[in-house]
């Protein structure tokens, strides 16, 4: 007997079965998924999985409610979340750590541009990505 996912029952619940190539990869019901690079630091990766998450979330309720332009918009978040993360675009394992960085703080940065301009009232620099600007000044 299958158990489903309360949430959604079309599909079974998810297992991890295991870690493969040097964690660069996640196995789940036998279809690898790519890994979070895991050389971001950790404030990055925490801003970038928050956006991660209001993407879905976003996807889901416009799906619900058969607004397609918020999904398409989600998704685009969605989208910029993951190349950050090293989970969608070039194989983080494949690029020197300068460029897994950089994009990872540009997508975070075209993040926060999208919630400026969603809210009128946003500050200039968005906080987040002037943070993660503040780690890469050497210390004096």
């Amino acid at each position: 007997m299958t158990v489903t996912n309360p949430v959604c029952h079309r599909r079974p619940r998810r297992s991890v079965d295991r870690v493969t190539d040097d964690e660069r990869w996640l196995v789940v019901n036998g279809r690898r998924w790519p890994r979070t690079d895991p050389s971001l630091p950790d404030e990055l990766t925490t801003a970038l999985r928050s956006h991660l998450g209001r993407g879905r979330s976003g996807v889901g309720a416009g799906k619900r409610s058969g607004d397609d332009e918020r999904v398409a918009a989600s998704r685009k978040r969605v989208g910029l979340a993951k190349h950050g993360l090293g989970e969608r675009g070039p194989r983080w394992w494949d690029e020197p750590e300068a460029d897994r960085l950089a994009r990872a703080r540009e997508a975070l940065r075209e993040l926060d541009a999208l919630d400026a301009a969603a809210t009128a009232d946003a500050p200039a620099a968005p906080a987040a990505a002037a943070a993660l600007d503040a780690l890469d000044t050497p210390e004096s």
